[in-house]
């Protein structure tokens, strides 16, 4: 009777460790193949549509999908609709499967412009965030700049201590500069940015002002911070970066 209930209690602990094993397998398998962790890689610091990602990596488009599946399927991204362009999809990671990926000074850059189509919340809220994370310079600007920042966006901003009290909207054309680093922060701003500022990183944010709600800016700030987290690190000052 005892070796039975033995035998229950060991099979039972193995069915467990094999579950948990099996899920940290398949994320380990699907990073392992080159194609699929440069796949990781460029998305480790922005979303990007599948046919951003095949034309970057020079994957036809068959085997591009035969890998999003499996890095899907392992939980390491996820897809979302574009607010702008209904027919795109963008791919985006997801941060709790990948913990302790952390990048480690991947690129330069003279300044950092957040951009978003009004400039009144998610543009707004990223430049503040990183003010406060890097001393790289920072801005913001908007495609179709409102006329004020989004009260929601500076109560969420208070809440969290951080200030808008100061921000104004502003026009793309009127910030951006040849060497910036441009993070669109919203679909539609990518898309509308076309080839116009080419160093540029996209995060598919949803608009929190389509919703209206203290809980959609809570979450949209919450998004934009995790990100921030991943790029401040990632980002060093070319000229700092030669005197080291």
């Amino acid at each position: 009777m005892t070796g039975d209930i033995s035998s229950i209690i060991i099979e039972s602990m193995n069915v467990e460790w094999s579950t948990s094993v099996r899920s940290r397998a398949q994320v380990h398998a699907a990073l392992g193949e080159p194609a699929r962790l440069a796949i990781v890689d460029r998305l480790l610091l922005g979303d990007a549509s599948p046919s951003e990602i095949g034309s970057e990596l020079g994957l036809p488009s068959n085997l591009l999908s035969h890998h999003l599946k499996l890095l899907e399927q392992a939980g390491v991204l996820e897809r979302s609709r574009s607010e702008g362009d209904h027919r795109r999809t963008y791919l985006r990671l997801r941060p709790q499967t990948l913990a302790g990926l952390v990048p480690a000074g991947l690129r330069t850059a003279h300044r950092v412009v957040f951009v978003c189509t009004h400039n009144s919340a998610r543009s707004q809220l990223a430049a503040a965030l990183w003010a406060g994370r890097s001393q790289i310079p920072t801005a913001s600007a908007g495609t179709h700049p409102a006329g004020r920042v989004h009260p929601l966006a500076a109560a969420v901003a208070h809440e969290r201590g951080l200030s808008l009290a100061r921000a104004r909207t502003a026009h793309v054309d009127d910030v951006l500069q040849h060497d910036d680093l441009v993070v669109a922060v919203c679909d539609n701003a990518h898309e509308e940015l076309g080839g116009q500022a080419e160093d540029r990183l996209h995060w598919s944010i949803p608009d929190p002002a389509r919703v209206g709600t203290d809980k959609a800016f809570e979450r949209a700030f919450l998004d934009i911070a995790n990100r921030i987290d991943r790029l401040a690190p990632a980002i060093h000052h070319p000229e700092r970066e030669a005197d080291d």
